[in-house]
């Protein structure tokens, strides 16, 4: 019994072993399956990857210049010269002459000549620029981006907003388009273009820093936009303009301690300038409303001796004899409140509600006189012009 099992064992174990080999160097004879034959050479890759991103597409840098294409041909070089008698060692100072030029004059005197910007508004030939561009101006020369030049007439001024209107008698003029009331927002992108220094027409960059800005002694109106587009002397009058191309604001004042450009520079809105500009053409001047008051702004010490809950409002400083104010019976003292009930937040808010105004016009003053509030009506009269 004992040598069957062995003799088992043993066929067992001879079978086992011819399994092994023929699994091994002849699988295919018990169907298994067979690894690929490779070179000993040779590298397998991974297959490749399907790209999840296809690639970037070849775009254009980012450029203003179809924004300036459209703006830069209706904004216009603006040369005033005025004729003075004798020699001024004024004249002779030379920070003053990188902004002017003088020339001889056949008689003896000696011609200045002002270098600015202006911006054409209309196909008519109208052009607005600043008032401190051309006062005192004795000639008004504007060229164009085209190379052309032609004299400018003074259609009218208001010294009060520092805006003039002036006009050429030219075919074929570029005309700016303007940007819809109340669209500029703080960090739009803007473009000042201009003449600065007299170098010739540049384009400067920066955004909307600010807006409604006021109390910076330039006018007595002042409703700016600020912005860190550089602005220098010569920019004035010039075109502030949108990513597009549309007016936004006529450049007009920088803040500067060395007369460079410091990043902080004032734009008229265009809303403003062409209500003016119409104003100018029809009429020939601008008048606004007045109520014959100087008001004067709410400070801490008033709200103690007045006992007020807060700074809204003004108080009256002094009335001007036989004005508006001094008709409708207003003292000295008075606080007014509210203005056709709209709330007057301060002197400067008194100032622009009222300069819309047309003179003749009712208006009703909100007054707080001696802790009770009353109505008063006053007539609305015209403010003197300012003459410069």
């Amino acid at each position: 019994m004992r040598r069957l099992w062995l003799v088992f064992a043993q066929a067992v174990t001879i079978c086992l072993a011819g399994f092994f080999i023929v699994v091994t160097l002849r699988p295919q004879w018990v169907g298994a399956p067979q690894a690929p034959a490779r070179s000993s050479n040779t590298v397998v890759l991974p297959a490749p990857v399907p790209a999840l991103v296809a690639p970037l597409a070849q775009e254009r840098p980012l450029s203003y210049a179809s924004a300036v294409t459209n703006a830069a041909p209706a904004v216009v070089n603006v040369y005033t010269s005025k004729h003075l008698e004798g020699n001024s060692p004024l004249l002779e100072d030379p920070d003053l002459q990188r902004l002017f030029r003088e020339l001889p004059d056949l008689m003896g005197r000696r011609s200045t000549i002002n270098l600015g910007s202006g911006v054409i508004v209309h196909e008519q030939g109208y052009i607005l620029t600043n008032y401190h561009v051309i006062e005192a101006a004795d000639a008004i020369e504007v060229a164009l981006s085209d190379g052309r030049q032609a004299k400018a007439h003074l259609i009218g001024s208001d010294p009060e907003s520092d805006l003039a209107v002036l006009k050429v008698n030219l075919p074929k003029l570029a005309v700016i388009q303007t940007q819809e009331q109340g669209q500029v927002q703080v960090g739009d992108v803007v473009l000042a273009i201009g003449n600065p220094f007299g170098v010739g027409q540049t384009t400067t960059m920066g955004i909307v820093s600010g807006l409604g800005r006021n109390r910076l002694g330039i006018n007595i109106y002042e409703n700016f936009i600020q912005t860190d587009a550089a602005i220098n002397p010569g920019n004035s009058g010039g075109a502030l303009v949108d990513a597009i191309g549309r007016l936004v604001g006529i450049n007009t004042a920088i803040y500067s301690e060395t007369g460079g450009s410091l990043g902080i520079g004032f734009a008229i809105p265009a809303s403003t300038a062409l209500a003016i500009m119409n104003e100018i053409i029809r009429n020939g001047e601008v008048t606004r409303g007045w109520l014959g008051l100087e008001p004067q702004d709410i400070t801490p010490d008033l709200i103690k001796s007045f006992k007020l809950k807060s700074d809204a409002g003004v108080i009256i400083a002094s009335v001007q004899r036989h004005g508006p104010a001094a008709e409708a019976h207003l003292l000295v003292g008075d606080i007014v409140l509210r203005l056709n009930g709209q709330e007057v937040a301060d002197s400067i808010g008194l100032l622009n509600q009222i300069g819309p105004v047309q003179p003749g016009q009712m208006v009703t003053l909100g007054v707080l006189r001696e802790g009770k509030e009353l109505d008063v009506a006053v007539k609305v009269g015209v403010r003197p012009q300012v003459r410069k």
